[in-house]
């Protein structure tokens, strides 16, 4: 970790008592800052207050007063609080400058860094680099941010000859002025996220934040086949490198005639790659690029590819039950991860779907509907749109659950063996559930559940 001294004696406000929160007010308190951590909600748990309160760190829990920002020269913000909340509002009304955590791990890693966004595939793309470089000239391969381990604590054990390769988010983004990849991915841009940053034209320039500060000694691996992609790639200075499932670009990665090639190379097929779908195809690819960038050989590339199964919640597969196939794809929040996921099954597909309503159509998934799903079970707060929608896709079989949980018995008794039971809800969780992983937590119970039942 480096031994800045930027952050000595300053005060400094977390907001949020996450887990992004609390690493960050630990590592900021190492660095000598004066640390208020402050969250609108009082904490079930004392344990992690106490442990705070323990090592100088001052909490407050209950409220946002506004005193907190009096003699406060940053704020370091949990990504998901908005920036409507009066707290953060009127900091930026004094102009106290206000980020996020991966900025601070940024500023303090001795490691190089490996950034990956998107509106899908930021996961499986993150998670397939990862073990693609485990094998390279970098003494250790870390995998940090959005993707569940708070970059923060992860720059702080990181040495010069590691890597970081950090999933971040469009909430992340937001927050950064210094942060800078020497290697950046943009798997796609879809319309997500708008009742956060307000248009989609903010959220695209949340996104385009991880190339900000990039210079043409970096790369910056962008997605040819996404046209908003490709237009909003011209800002960045560094080198680009697209990958293409459509097209054969020889300056970087592609599918042609069934195989996968960066430049003129051939790599493997593509039938050989074990995840299910076209999007998974894109996410080789990607993580060929920067693994050939960063001199993988292809033998190790290949081996990840025919052997790695997927992510949790991501089109994980599940289990095969009396002939039907169980797939959880609980992080499918927007109607294009689910029109990927539909499109990666030949069999038909039982899909589970529902949600949070932001207000968007889901007049796009029609065809998907239409060629892959034999029955629809749908909940939450677009229930009925989904339904009304799966009518018009001519599915005879649709019927209503109150969760993606209670669903899965449903499922069960309208398919047949061959089928897939499919959960991809098209929506985020927040309706009913906390977040998308506790809800294909709760579908994965409910799985094993009808399994122990039917076989009492």
């Amino acid at each position: 970790m480096k031994k800045i001294t930027d952050y000595q004696n300053k005060n400094i406000l977390v907001l949020g008592l996450g887990k992004s929160g609390v690493n960050a007010a630990k590592l900021l308190h190492k660095l000598a800052a004066n640390v208020t951590v402050n969250d609108k909600k009082v904490p079930s748990d004392h344990k992690l207050v106490d442990e705070l309160t323990e090592m100088g760190i001052q909490v407050v829990t209950g409220s946002h007063p506004l005193e907190l920002l009096d003699n406060c020269n940053l704020m370091v913000k949990n990504p998901g609080i908005p920036y409507d909340n009066p707290l953060v509002k009127e900091a930026l009304a004094r102009q106290i400058s206000v980020i996020t955590e991966p900025e601070l791990a940024y500023e303090v890693s001795e490691a190089p860094m490996i950034g990956v966004t998107g509106t899908n595939g930021k996961t499986t793309t993150t998670t397939l680099i990862s073990l693609m470089l485990a094998k390279t000239h970098f003494n250790h391969v870390y995998t940090a941010g959005n993707i569940g381990t708070s970059v923060s604590m992860v720059a702080q054990k990181a040495q010069a000859d590691d890597v970081i390769v950090t999933e971040l988010s469009s909430f992340q983004l937001n927050g950064i002025t210094q942060l800078h990849p020497h290697i950046a991915v943009l798997t796609n841009l879809y319309e997500a996220h708008t009742d956060f940053h307000g248009t989609h034209e903010k959220y695209v320039q949340a996104k385009l934040k991880i190339t900000q500060n990039q210079t043409a000694a970096d790369f910056f691996v962008v997605n040819w086949d996404n046209a908003e992609v490709r237009q909003a790639s011209a800002v960045s200075q560094a080198q680009l490198v697209p990958f293409s499932a459509q097209d054969a670009i020889e300056t970087g990665a592609y599918l042609r005639d069934g195989d996968l090639y960066y430049q003129k190379e051939r790599i493997m097929a593509a039938s050989e790659i074990k995840l299910p779908g076209e999007h998974n195809i894109e996410n080789a690819l990607a993580a060929i690029v920067v693994a050939k960038i960063l001199g993988q050989d292809n033998h190790h590339i290949v081996e990840v590819l025919k052997t790695f199964s997927g992510v949790k919640h991501r089109t994980q597969f599940l289990t095969t039950y009396q002939g039907r196939s169980f797939y959880n794809d609980s992080k499918a929040t927007n109607l294009e991860a689910t029109e990927k996921a539909l499109e990666g099954f030949k069999k038909p597909v039982v899909l589970l779907a529902g949600g949070l309503d932001r207000g968007l159509s889901f007049e796009k998934l029609l065809p998907s509907l239409k060629q892959h799903v034999s029955a629809l079970i749908v909940f939450g707060q677009t229930a009925k749109q989904l339904a009304d929608l799966g009518q018009r896709a001519g599915i005879k079989q649709i019927e209503f659950s109150q969760d993606a949980a209670t669903a899965v018995p449903q499922a069960f008794a309208l398919s047949q063996p061959g089928d897939v039971i499919l959960l991809s809800p098209a929506c985020a969780s927040w309706d009913q559930w906390p977040t998308f992983e506790v809800r294909g937590d709760k579908f994965i119970e409910a799985v094993d559940k009808l399994m122990k039942k039917t076989e009492e």
